[in-house]
Formats: structure tokens, C-alpha cells, sequence
């Protein structure tokens, strides 16, 4: 039962100066029966209707962060499993000779330099072996042959370093064709 109902209904003092006998509504002052459960329907009616409006902004409190939720779930919801999959095929089609003939020549690449490498080093070690370093009062003809194994030293470490970044590279795009 609700506070307004306990409220006892009796007819209020008059509001006119000449008493109750000059009122000709008295015999209207109390409530008749239905009035009164009219009232008791109606509070309780204000009752259940914020026992809803409560109901309701609990079920409703957090919408912001389910609309977020709901959000980052929209393209599993419009998107199927088997288009995923399908999508995922053709893509695997298209792309995969492309990357299987860069590896290829990434392959032919790295072998080729795998040879100047090895004649470089070949060379580099066959002047190495004629000749040590020229003294100061060397001959111009040493001397020219000591910066130009300096020059072929410094173009194989160079070429090392070019073979070294193609093998990781050719590593990244085996692993990356396999994962496809």
C-alpha cells in the first residue's frame, strides 16, 4: 500500500465564512466507495509504472557501451564463415603465383650474388697471396695493387652485406606464403 493511500479522507474545513449550512455540496464531502478504489487502483498503477521506469533504465543504463559491442560485431553478423573463406581462396589465387615468382627470382638473385661473392673473394685472396702490403718505398705498381685489393675488399663486404639483407628478405617471403 502506498503512502497517498493511508492518507485518511475526511472533507475539509470550509472555505466559506457563513459555515457548512450555507454549503449546498456537503453531503458530496466524503469520498463514496468507488472514488476511494478508483485512488488505491491508481496508486498502485504509479506504483508499477516506476517499478517499469526503473526496470527499464537498469536494462538500459549501460546502452553506450552496448551499442560499442554492437558495433564491433556488425561485419560478423553481415558477413558469413563461408564468404570469409571464399574471399580468403580467391585472394590465395590470385597473389600466390605472384609471390611464388618472387621468390624465384629472389632465389636466382641471391645465387648470383653468391658467385661475384665467391669470385671476389677468390680474387681478393689470389692477391693477397702475391703480394703483402706494399712498404713505403714500394714501387707504384704495388701500390696501385693494394688500394685496388682494399677497393675489392670493401666491395665484398659490401656484397656480404646485400647477400645477408636477400636471405631475410627471401626468409620473410617464404614464411609469408606459407601463412597464406
Amino acid at each position: 500500500m502506498s503512502r497517498l493511500s493511508r492518507a485518511h479522507f475526511k472533507g475539509r474545513e470550509s472555505i466559506f465564512a457563513g459555515g457548512p449550512e450555507l454549503y449546498r455540496g456537503d453531503n458530496q464531502a466524503t469520498c463514496p466507495p468507488s472514488l476511494e478504489e478508483c485512488v488505491y487502483i491508481m496508486e498502485d498503477c504509479c506504483e508499477e509504472a516506476y517499478e517499469a521506469q526503473m526496470l527499464l533504465h537498469d536494462g538500459t543504463h549501460d546502452l553506450p557501451r552496448m551499442n560499442k559491442v554492437l558495433e564491433s560485431q556488425r561485419v560478423y553478423l553481415l558477413v558469413g564463415d563461408e564468404t570469409v573463406r571464399k574471399y580468403k581462396a580467391e585472394l590465395t589465387d590470385e597473389i600466390e603465383p605472384a609471390i611464388n615468382e618472387l621468390i624465384e627470382l629472389a632465389e636466382q638473385g641471391l645465387k648470383s650474388l653468391h658467385k661475384k661473392a665467391a669470385v671476389l673473394q677468390n680474387k681478393v685472396d689470389t692477391a693477397q697471396s702475391r703480394t703483402s702490403r706494399p712498404a713505403a718505398g714500394a714501387p707504384a705498381s704495388q701500390k696501385m695493387e693494394a688500394r685496388r685489393l682494399q677497393l675489392l675488399t670493401k666491395q665484398r663486404e659490401a656484397l656480404e652485406y646485400e647477400v645477408q639483407g636477400l636471405e631475410a628478405e627471401v626468409l620473410a617471403m617464404e614464411n609469408s606464403s606459407r601463412r597464406a
